[in-house]
């Protein structure tokens, strides 16, 4: 029979072993269902003070989380007492007993997991642009990302920095939680975008099709339109009727343009693109507007060495030639009378509407000075001035401002003397001459120094008529003969066959420059200022001369010799007073 004490003993250790048991049980229960540490766990605000909130999360102890983790971005703390939160249990005991949390790291670490499903999903993620890094941007999608400068758009970006504070949606290229490494990608999620409005395009693009679009990007020669999908090219030409420099001048990327389909290749899929094409052609209607005479106003866009282009209106421009800008002026070059961007008027000389083109002239606004001239100097008339410029051909006059006289080096002199003016005159001499023509066309003033003075040919057959003998001096010995001055402005030639009756081979055998000659005038032809001189006729007339006088002296020398010996008969007869009678016997 057993004792009642050791009855009891059984009991109490029966109901001890029941208790750890149990307590190991419970342990265990807990160890399954307490939070462990580096996980999300659900807890009840439960106080809220200045600088902690106070969660419960049904541990042994509570947690405090510092307030600023759930301030806004306004500071304004949208949470109150009661209610359920998540938050991340750091340590499960700190060294002073307690638990660790953090309202942070849980909303972390709900974004990675919010991410990680989007990635298997293969769903975008929205974020905001934060900043500028090496090799691209910071993007803001609850965590922090990169976004790649490659990545960013269609085309290379050149300014990434206007992107910052943008919000976009993106598609997750590289994704590692361990590491806190997430890459993106706008561009990938542009092409697929792009690849299905280019389909719709590529469906209505026909040529004449006006369409809208946004201009993506600016070269020297136009801009790249993009119609959805596919981007069009509007060359400068096809921008506006009038004059362009730059298509920066008329777009910024970015700017919504409307434009028509001018070529379309299906093939290749290009497109050309007009915007001038959209409104008329002003020059359709330019001949109404335009009259050859009429004046008109207009701004200098261009400048080129033969004159300047004046825009009358929007794609309509003028051409001033340099030779049309000024009646006195000779510009070398269109800078020298006008500028771009001077206001100027003109008078419109053409209209060619075939090739587009207008003629303008600037001087034609002011009187033409060359008619003038015709009524200030009348041919004939004297004139004074001061030589302005010389060259080999003649002597630049000063008459007027901006308009000389020329004397020809012909019209100088009589004679054929003067070879090179300058060896005669200056720069500044002043000299009086005749006037001897104005063409206001050609706008020549032609004016002559020797016809101050009577032209010597006009008497000349009084002054060496035929067969008349005259002296001068060589002064030039040529092949077929030489050149004789008999005074001043007359020369004569005597041709090689005119200087001896025997053969000549050589001028030089017979004449020299130099040479003082006597010779027969033989031709004269005072309209050709030719007058043909003889020596070897000069030579027979002189040598028949002397014979002739030879003649005469031999008979005057014998008639004289006659009478002086028939005196002398005479005078040996004596006279007898009879004459008659002995006369008679003489006869008898």
């Amino acid at each position: 029979m057993v004792s009642v004490d050791t009855q009891t003993q059984s009991t109490k250790a029966a109901a001890t072993s029941d208790f750890s048991e149990f307590e190991k049980l419970l342990e265990e229960y807990e160890a399954a269902h307490s939070p462990k540490e580096g996980e999300i766990v659900k807890g009840a605000v439960i106080e809220i003070s200045k600088d902690y909130v106070t969660v419960d999360i049904g541990y042994k102890s509570e947690g405090q989380i510092p307030v600023e983790e759930f301030a806004d971005p306004h500071g304004n703390i949208p949470i109150k007492v009661g209610d359920t939160i998540d938050v991340y249990l750091e340590e499960s005991e700190n060294e002073h007993g307690q638990i660790v949390l953090s309202k942070e790291k849980a909303d972390k670490l709900k974004i990675w997991d919010e991410i990680n499903e989007a990635v298997e999903r293969d769903e975008l993620v929205n974020g905001t642009i934060t900043g500028r890094v090496k090799g691209g941007l910071t993007v803001d999608i609850g965590v922090k990302a990169f976004l790649p400068g490659s990545q960013v758009d269609l085309r290379p970006v050149r300014n990434l920095e206007k992107y910052i504070g943008e919000a976009f949606d993106f598609k997750v290229i590289k994704f590692n939680k361990k590491r806190g490494n997430i890459v993106l990608s706008r561009r990938a999620l542009l092409e697929k975008e792009r690849a299905a409005l280019k389909s719709q395009t590529l469906e209505k693009l026909e040529v004449g099709l006006v369409m809208t679009g946004v201009v993506k990007n600016i070269t020297d020669y136009g801009c790249f339109v993009d119609l959805g999908g596919i981007d069009g090219l509007l060359h400068i030409t096809d921008m506006s009727w009038g004059r362009i420099n730059h298509p920066s001048e008329m777009f910024e990327v970015g700017d919504e343009v409307e434009v028509m389909v001018l070529k379309f290749d299906p093939d290749t899929e290009r497109v050309s693109l007009g915007l001038k094409q959209i409104t008329e052609d002003p020059w359709a209607q330019v001949t109404t507007k335009y009259r050859i005479g009429d004046r008109v106003n207009g701004k200098v866009v261009s400048l080129t060495e033969y004159g300047a282009f004046v825009e009358l209106e929007d794609g309509i421009e003028g051409l001033i030639h340099v030779s049309e800008m000024s009646w006195t002026k000779r510009p070398k070059h269109p800078s020298q009378i006008v500028a771009i961007g001077d206001i100027v008027e003109s008078v419109i000389l053409d209209i060619d509407t075939e090739n587009k083109r207008i003629s303008l002239g600037m001087k034609q606004i002011e009187m033409n000075p060359w008619e003038l001239l015709q009524e200030r100097y009348p041919v004939g008339s004297v004139v004074r001035g001061k030589i302005r410029n010389i060259t080999n051909f003649g002597l630049f006059i000063g008459i007027e401002e901006g308009i000389d006289g020329l004397i020809h080096v012909s019209d100088i002199s009589w004679s054929n003397k003067v070879k090179n003016p300058a060896d005669h005159y200056e720069k500044g001499d002043e000299v009086e001459a005749v006037v001897l023509n104005i063409d206001v066309e050609k706008e020549r003033f032609s004016l002559g120094i020797k016809q101050l003075t009577p032209d010597p040919w006009d008497n000349v057959e009084s002054r060496y008529p035929l067969g008349s003998v005259v002296e001068g001096v060589v002064t030039k010995v040529l092949d077929f003969g030489a050149i004789v001055e008999i005074d001043d402005a007359i020369e004569g030639l005597v041709h090689i066959s005119e200087l001896s009756y025997d053969k000549v081979n050589l001028v030089s055998d017979v004449a020299n420059e130099g040479d003082r000659l006597r010779a027969k005038v033989i031709s004269l032809i005072p309209e050709e200022r030719k007058i043909g001189l003889s020596l070897k006729r000069l030579s027979e007339e002189e040598a028949s001369e002397e014979y002739s006088n030879y003649l005469k002296q031999q008979r005057a020398e014998q008639t004289t010799t006659f009478g002086e010996l028939l005196a002398g008969q005479l005078s040996q007869i004596e006279p007898t007073g009879n004459e008659d009678a002995d006369a008679a016997d003489g006869e008898g």
